[in-house]
């Protein structure tokens, strides 16, 4: 897919904003300062998207639509925030009217996670693919669903939210009250934790800083067996989300992103193993789970994207 126009694309994130102008598959230019999201009103904090979009809009007259990417529930549609899931204050917000209305051109706003599938479905390693699953990693975990080529949303836009599927009917609660929430175990947070305990339990002391994701990765690859087993046990959990996925869904493959996938094969390679241990032969010879084209740019690239589709489309409110 080729894209010939320049399109913003924001990346809303719990705690900053990031902003890009993209071409293609490439962000052209960026937009120091990175805003914080701490701004005490809501108001106050679009103003200022409004006013970086609005200068780089004059620095690029090409552009022909904004794409807001945001962590939380969004009716798509309109382009109304329900909530967002770290950012105080940011209820029932109509942001993607008041973004056209300060800098006079046509937004999407659309889950973060969703952005990040489509940058990876349109243009990274789900390119080509009609039936894929995207998943972020991170403190979270965010997801996207394509089906028959197209984005699942669901009845109340919030398909794909694969982070609060439960791997445990018994299981931790998570913050729906939903128990066994996955990303209340792969979460970097928690993976930390389990980690922490798991030298304990050898008797071994850790900080938890000492078992970041990185710090494991390193720990794994120079041959420690405690971190071996931490990343094994990280892809047994994940896995039971991933092939729940496959019985319903039957993708033809997942497309993994977000900061824990740059352990790189030190969790893919379990990962696959322990997918692939509980899939029938038809699903387990054709399924293919790849790590992510993009990095940090995926929300940026994948929000522009789906703002100039929408242009041409005539979906957006300008």
């Amino acid at each position: 897919m080729e894209f010939t126009n320049k399109a913003i694309g924001v990346d809303f994130g719990g705690t900053s904003i990031k902003f890009g102008v993209v071409l293609g598959k490439q962000i052209i230019a960026e937009a120091p300062p990175i805003l914080p999201t701490d701004y005490p009103k809501p108001n106050d904090l679009i103003q200022a998207i409004a006013d970086t979009c609005i200068t780089l809009i004059a620095q690029h007259p090409e552009i022909k639509a904004i794409g807001c990417g945001v962590p939380g529930f969004v009716n798509t549609p309109t382009g109304l925030i329900h909530n967002l899931t770290n950012v105080p204050g940011w209820v029932d917000i109509p942001l993607r009217d008041l973004l056209s209305q300060k800098t006079g051109l046509p937004c999407i706003v659309e889950n973060d996670a969703n952005a990040m599938g489509v940058a990876e479905w349109k243009l990274g390693a789900g390119a080509g693919y009609q039936h894929l699953i995207c998943l972020t990693l991170g403190t979270g975990v965010g997801g996207a669903i394509i089906v028959n080529d197209q984005l699942v949303r669901g009845a109340q836009f919030v398909a794909g939210e694969l982070g609060q599927t439960s791997i445990h009917y018994n299981g931790r609660v998570g913050a729906y009250n939903n128990p066994g929430a996955l990303e209340d175990y792969v979460g970097n947070n928690e993976f930390a934790a389990d980690a922490q305990r798991a030298y304990f339990e050898a008797g071994i002391e850790k900080t938890l800083d000492a078992c970041t994701p990185a710090a494991l990765d390193a720990a794994a690859t120079a041959g420690c067996e405690i971190a071996i087993a931490c990343w094994d046990d990280f892809a047994r959990k994940l896995a039971c989300t991933l092939a729940n996925c496959c019985w319903l869904l039957n993708p033809e493959a997942f497309v993994i992103g977000g900061g824990i996938s740059k352990a790189g094969e030190t969790l893919f390679q379990p990962l696959r193993k322990h997918v692939a241990a509980q899939l029938s032969a038809p699903f387990r010879d054709h399924l293919q789970i790849v790590p992510a084209k993009f990095s940090n740019e995926a929300g940026i690239i994948g929000c522009a994207v789906l703002a100039l589709e929408a242009t041409e489309t005539e979906q957006l409110q300008s």
